[in-house]
């Protein structure tokens, strides 16, 4: 048991292990230890050579480049210090993680604080135009003609 209080107004609270593990604290903690996890996994095996990450399936069932080809690669590549390299790999994914961390780190602040940071409302209409824009970069990364090709992992 923990207590946590302000002495000089005579009141202290007392917080059990209950109430500390329905705070969320035991969620945020299991997500980073398996962020860390994973992580390290991705630091210490190179997804091109190593046999730990399984294949695209849409890439080994159609021979074609889904938006995700190329994430684990370029996320190995921005882990050791190869920030170009990593957008070669998967552009629409290097420039999406300010995006995600800032999520993951709200998500966090919630579970820890008990609050979120500032969030963005984006109108439908944008949304709309993300999905438009992932399903152009699929197609796109897909067509065997320069330029285009640049975009394939």
């Amino acid at each position: 048991m923990a207590t946590a209080g302000r002495a000089e107004e005579g009141y202290v609270r007392t917080v059990s292990y209950s109430a500390f593990i329905n705070q969320g604290w035991w969620r945020f903690l299991a997500m980073a230890l398996a962020a860390a996890t994973v992580l390290a996994v991705l630091i210490s095996f190179n997804p091109a050579s190593s046999s730990v990450f399984p294949p695209c399936p849409f890439h080994a069932l159609t021979g074609l480049y889904c938006p995700g080809c190329g994430s684990l690669r370029a996320l190995h590549q921005l882990l050791h210090g190869h920030p170009l390299e990593a957008l070669g790999l998967n552009p629409l994914m290097v420039m999406s993680l300010p995006i995600l961390c800032y999520a993951l780190a709200s998500e966090a602040v919630l579970a820890t604080v008990g609050r979120r940071l500032p969030g963005v409302r984006l109108p439908a209409s944008w949304i709309w135009a993300l999905l438009g824009a992932i399903i152009l970069y699929w197609i796109l990364r897909n067509i065997p003609v320069y330029p285009l090709t640049t975009l394939a992992p």
